[in-house]
């Protein structure tokens, strides 16, 4: 196949012709862009250019044959590059390049995980920085989820020896030095290109548990690899693996993914339930609009019902499903070829009220992750410790009987032994963790799984307790949320169960 000129290359850089070069091929992606999930303009604005640097930042090299057919036009003629169009400039610099004298605080200023977000904030490329902290709508439901840690207080006991406390908790069997875990982060890989894998390396260090997300930048294999390098050299780490299971709308798709996370050596499977669709991610459609408006693209997008597609308005970060469309049509019921496909335990991330909890639990997963996914989808969605209120209310039998996760909002260790108490089994952190990343790299996630640490044994020791067994529902006060709680108005919930 002949190779293609450099000067060619750079002639289509419109939206009638959009051809890039990634990894040393010439790609035709006119017809891709208004399939792409992030959008026409990232397209636009690397028309005609080598893109592989941005394109590493939000996906495998692997995701290249999801164009469709024909698109790959053939080699690029290497003596030419230099005739290709340059990248655009980014406003903000990488991490790695940031000059930490006059520019950050040293990490050891960072003493709570709030304290991490403000430096992030000012290393963070912009639409990371939006991606990453901003909400569904106009923000309730991550405003609901920060501040219901604080609407439940503890009952303290006073003169025991807790000279000694042991805050280990054990994930489906896997033991862990902390009852908690790192949430699943997608396309980390705009903060830098080693990033997913540092948090890995951190993890392993510090012996926490991850879960990984569908749309790391990084692939599946290449973490798990990273993984299993780390814990040659941390001998006796307990960290382990988990996937957040982002399902492909194709059977085919769907299973090949399943079985390449199983051979990677994944312990669990967090099947995403709350995303059928994705939510209103209104900080992202801000920015999408202000980058098309800067391209000269005027035509404001089409809503989801006037064209059928669930996708079709998906902002150019915080709307990037990954590995396949978000589909509206997964029920109950594929649970069961599911479950033929993966035999390890398996998890229901986004639960929300306890009909579907007590759901969960007669069709036989392992476990339930409480989560509005943090604040990024439905409009005023309870906070996960609303949920985990209504289930011990209406359907306590699922405690001890499902192992229940929660995440959102949780920006302080000791508020983590308040959910224990509640009967759940561990907390996913993921803000937090993000941000120190940004901030300070691999040792920005290690101080913030100090920090927790250090106030959840803290909090152990002021609440009167020695080991997480000794947690019960009466060392804390949740009633400012019980008076809240939905109840029934005037049929037994229980029969409706």
């Amino acid at each position: 196949m002949a190779k293609i000129d450099g000067a060619e290359v750079a002639r289509h850089n419109t939206k009638k012709s959009c051809w890039l070069v990634l990894d040393s091929r010439v790609y035709d992606v006119t017809s891709f862009q208004s399939e792409h999930p992030g959008g026409t303009v990232i397209l636009l604005k690397n028309a005609g250019t080598d893109a592989t640097t941005e394109f590493k930042k939000y996906h495998p090299l692997t995701y290249v044959k999801q164009l469709p057919p024909g698109s790959d036009l053939g080699p690029i003629d290497p003596n030419t590059l230099a005739k290709l169009n340059k990248p655009k400039e980014t406003t903000s610099s990488p991490v790695n390049e940031v000059d930490a004298e006059n520019k950050i605080p040293h990490v050891s200023l960072c003493v709570s995980c709030p304290d991490f977000e403000k430096v992030a904030k000012s290393v963070l490329p912009h639409k990371s920085y939006i991606y990453a902290s901003t909400s569904a709508n106009y923000g309730l439901s991550l405003k609901g989820n920060l501040e219901d840690w604080g609407r439940i207080t503890f009952r303290p006991r006073v003169l025991r020896n807790v000279g000694d406390v042991d805050a280990s908790r054990k994930i489906f069997g896997h033991n862990s030095p902390y009852p908690f875990y790192i949430s699943p982060m997608g396309t980390l890989g705009t903060i830098n290109s080693e990033a997913e894998l540092d948090v890995v390396r951190s993890a392993v260090k510090k012996g926490v548990h991850m879960v990984v997300s569908t749309a790391s930048t990084r692939s599946t294999t290449q973490i798990a690899d990273c993984h299993r390098a780390e814990l040659q050299r941390h001998k006796g780490s307990p960290t382990r693996l988990f996937f957040q299971y982002y399902m492909p709308v194709d059977r085919t798709k769907a299973i090949e993914l399943m079985h390449i996370v199983k051979e990677a050596g994944y312990k669990g499977l967090w099947i995403t339930v709350d995303t059928p669709v994705l939510g209103k991610r209104t900080a992202d459609r801000v920015l999408q609009a202000e980058e098309a408006l800067a391209v000269g693209m005027h035509e404001e997008p089409m809503s989801t019902w006037e064209t059928g597609d669930d996708n079709a308005f998906a902002p150019a970060m915080g709307g990037r499903p990954s590995a396949g469309q978000l589909s509206p049509h997964t029920t109950w019921e594929d649970l069961s070829w599911i479950r033929k496909e993966w035999d390890g335990p398996i998890v229901l991330k986004g639960v929300q009220c306890a009909e579907d909890a007590k759901l969960a639990l007669e069709y036989g997963v392992d476990g339930i992750l409480l989560s509005n996914h943090g604040g990024r989808q439905l409009h005023t969605a309870p906070s996960s410790l609303m949920t985990l209120l209504e289930i011990r209310t209406y359907c306590p039998e699922v405690i001890g009987r499902l192992e229940i996760f929660m995440d959102g909002g949780l920006r302080d260790g000791a508020d983590v032994l308040k959910a224990l108490c509640l009967g759940a089994t561990a907390v996913g952190v993921g803000r937090p963790y993000m941000y120190a990343l940004a901030a300070y790299g691999g040792k920005g996630v290690e101080k913030v799984t100090d920090i927790l640490a250090e106030e959840l044994t803290t909090g152990m020791r002021l609440l009167g307790i020695t080991s997480l067994d000794q947690l019960k529902p009466e060392m804390v006060n949740a009633s400012r949320l019980l008076n809240e709680m939905w109840r029934p108005d005037s049929f037994s919930v229980r029969s409706k169960l």
